[in-house]
């Protein structure tokens, strides 16, 4: 395989594992419409649509059923507020979405408050029980190896089903050394009769940003793990350099301009 080859096969890998995402303050109904039109595109489905939970009925009425809604809960600041975590998750379940993107007290957890954060994680576990929970460790943050892997292992207690690196909203958000102790208690603590994912989240721009996050899932869990139930991408603007690849190797035909598979 040459090096267009290549790079035209870790842009599919990124397009079918993409969570894409707007989670911007001043988001309207309009950037939801914009964003779900991309969503499926000349190129292929995403993974996912990421958007606030007052957003996720509407985007579950613009999408296909196969591209998943995902909403967040405590976001972005990951308070130990049950009530309000519990109420965000709620909210997304009602609405018809499919996932619920949690962010962990991560503040609470360095203070040694491990009782907090575990009775959030919990509560939330049982308040979308049948949908799929991504806890956001907020790596960043958490900026030594033993709190990431801690707050790996009490995700994964809880019942989480995948483990996702940030916000996106701290000045540094995934990394490779995060990723690597995140997939290792993965590996490690997850039984192999259930399925449990990683997703990297928070600055990854371009195909090459997410390339090895694709290695490092493939190193830990597996050559068959880089699809949707293990693996995830949470990015808005990574989308703008997949397609710009595939459309100048000629691996899709994009559609006409303005066009929508869908109309809107």
């Amino acid at each position: 395989m040459n090096h267009e080859q290549d790079l035209s096969a870790l842009a599919r890998d990124a397009l079918r594992c993409l969570d894409l995402t707007s989670l911007n303050d001043h988001d309207g109904e309009q950037d939801i419409v914009r964003l779900c039109r991309r969503a499926d595109g000349p190129f292929g489905q995403v993974a996912a649509v990421c958007v606030w939970p007052r957003f996720a009925a509407l985007a579950r009425g613009l999408l296909p059923a196969n591209i998943a809604v995902a909403a967040v809960a405590n976001f972005p600041h990951g308070s130990a507020d049950l009530q309000r975590a519990v109420q965000d998750t709620k909210q997304i379940v009602q609405a018809g979405a499919q996932e619920v993107d949690l962010v962990l007290p991560y503040e609470h957890l360095m203070a040694g408050d491990t009782a907090a954060v575990d009775a959030v994680l919990r509560a939330v576990r049982e308040a979308c029980a049948s949908l799929k929970l991504k806890v956001i460790l907020e790596t960043g943050c958490l900026v030594d190896a033993a709190w990431i892997a801690r707050a790996s292992d009490l995700s994964l207690d809880a019942g989480a089903d995948f483990l996702k690196t940030s916000t996106g909203k701290v000045p540094v958000s995934a990394t490779p050394q995060a990723a690597r102790t995140m997939l290792e208690r993965i590996a490690h603590r997850t039984p192999s009769s259930r399925v449990t994912g990683f997703k990297a989240s928070g600055g990854i721009r371009t195909v090459a940003d997410a390339t090895p996050y694709l290695g490092l899932q493939r190193e830990w869990l597996g050559p068959d793990a880089v699809e949707p139930t293990r693996f995830r991408i949470g990015a808005s603007s990574l989308l703008d350099d997949i397609e710009s690849i595939l459309s100048k190797r000629g691996t899709g035909t994009p559609a006409a301009a303005g066009a929508s598979p869908h109309g809107y």
